[in-house]
C-alpha cells in the first residue's frame, strides 16, 4: 500500500501508550464512547512495558478488554505507523453526534475546521487546539475522525479527549450565532489583523484548509475575518494547523483571565 493511501485508510487501531491512554480517558470523562476490545504486546517488549501492562491490566478489569502477547510482526502487519513502540488496540468506532443547541456551553470556544486534506495536519491542528482550551470542535460530515489511528498518533491523543460534533459548515455558524456566540473567520483577503482585533468569549472559530480556504457561504456569515499578519512578504499560506494554533493561542491569551 502506498504511503498516501495508507494515511488515508479508514482505521480505529490506536497505536502506542499515548493513544490508548486518550481513548480510556475519553470514555471515562464521558466526551468519547469509543471502546477498547483488545489490546496486543510484542511479547519481546512485555518487560519494557511492565509499568503500562500493570495499569492495563486493572483497567481492563473496569472496561472489559482482554491483553494479548503476540508476535511484533503481527503488531506491524495491523498497524499503519512503525511509533507503535511494542503495543496497540483493536477499537470500535466513535459516534460522532450532530450539533445541537444542547451541547454548547455557555460562554464557551469551539472551531470549525473547514477543507483539510491530511489527516496529520489535521491531527496537528487538534493538539494546539486543545492545548488552547478548545471546548470542542465541529465537524463536516466529510472529515478525517475515520482515519482515527493516524489523527490520534498526531494530535497526541488530543482527539479522544475533545467533544466532538458534526453539522454543515453554515447551519453550525447559524445555530452558534443564535446561541450568542461571536462567529470569526480567518480570511487573508480582509484588513483587519489579528493582533489588533478584540475577541472576547463566547467565539465559533472557522478555520479553512491552505488550498481551498473556507467557503464565501461562511464567510459571509462572519462577525469577524481576521488575517494572521506576516513578518515579510509572503505569498504562501501557512498550514491550516499553524493558522489554527496562532488563531487559538490569540483567543486564549485575551480571554484567560476572564
Amino acid at each position: 500500500m502506498q504511503k498516501e493511501e495508507i494515511k488515508r485508510k479508514d482505521s480505529s487501531v490506536m497505536e502506542g501508550m499515548q493513544s490508548i491512554r486518550s481513548v480510556i480517558a475519553g470514555n471515562r470523562a464521558g466526551v468519547n464512547d469509543r471502546r477498547i476490545t483488545e489490546i496486543l504486546v510484542d511479547a519481546s517488549k512485555v518487560k519494557t512495558l511492565s509499568r503500562e501492562l500493570g495499569w492495563l491490566k486493572r483497567v481492563s478489569l473496569e472496561m472489559g478488554f482482554s491483553i494479548r502477547e503476540c508476535e511484533g510482526s503481527e503488531i506491524d502487519e495491523i498497524s499503519l505507523g512503525r511509533t507503535h513502540g511494542g503495543i496497540l488496540a483493536i477499537c470500535t468506532e466513535r459516534t460522532i453526534s450532530p450539533l445541537d443547541g444542547d451541547q454548547i456551553k455557555e460562554n464557551g470556544f469551539y472551531v470549525m475546521i473547514e477543507g483539510i486534506e491530511d489527516p496529520y495536519n489535521f491531527g496537528y491542528a487538534l493538539r494546539s487546539l486543545y492545548a488552547a482550551g478548545v471546548d470542542g470542535i465541529v465537524l463536516d460530515e466529510r472529515n478525517w475522525m475515520s482515519a482515527a489511528g493516524v489523527v490520534a498518533r498526531s494530535s497526541a491523543g488530543a482527539s479522544e479527549l475533545f467533544p466532538v460534533f458534526k453539522a454543515k459548515p453554515t447551519e453550525a455558524a447559524d445555530l452558534f450565532s443564535r446561541k450568542g456566540y461571536s462567529i470569526v473567520c480567518a480570511d487573508r483577503d480582509t484588513p483587519y489583523t489579528l493582533e489588533d482585533a478584540e475577541i472576547r468569549f463566547p467565539v465559533f472559530l472557522i478555520v479553512g484548509g491552505e488550498r481551498r480556504g473556507i467557503s464565501r457561504a461562511l464567510l459571509d456569515r462572519a462577525d469577524l475575518k481576521v488575517k494572521i499578519s506576516y513578518g515579510r512578504e509572503f505569498r504562501a499560506a501557512l498550514s491550516a494547523a499553524s493558522a489554527a494554533t496562532i488563531l487559538a493561542y490569540e483567543i486564549f491569551r485575551q480571554n484567560r483571565n476572564k
